[in-house]
């Protein structure tokens, strides 16, 4: 699955992953490969994402959106930490 991380400023991460969990406003959820097409609110916090089944990153967020539509997700998002 491909994943964008958008900021107003730069691309914050581009790439390959497993998975991704996102802090969406009704509370976290995971998107994982296949994923059905979907648009969600996010709200302040942490963005975490499985690059592969052992290693991951995290990003700090202040909210934006999540966009799920033929295996990539794009995330736009106000700032990061």
């Amino acid at each position: 699955m491909q994943l964008e991380i958008l900021t107003p400023e730069k691309k914050v991460y581009s790439g390959n992953i497993y998975g991704i969990q996102l802090p969406g406003i009704s509370g976290l959820f995971e998107v994982l490969d296949k994923h059905a097409p979907m648009v969600s609110a996010l709200t302040k916090g942490n963005i975490k994402v499985l690059v592969d089944k052992h290693k991951t990153e995290h990003y700090a967020i202040t909210g934006g959106f999540a966009e799920v539509l033929n295996n990539k997700v794009t995330v736009l998002v106000e700032g990061v930490h």
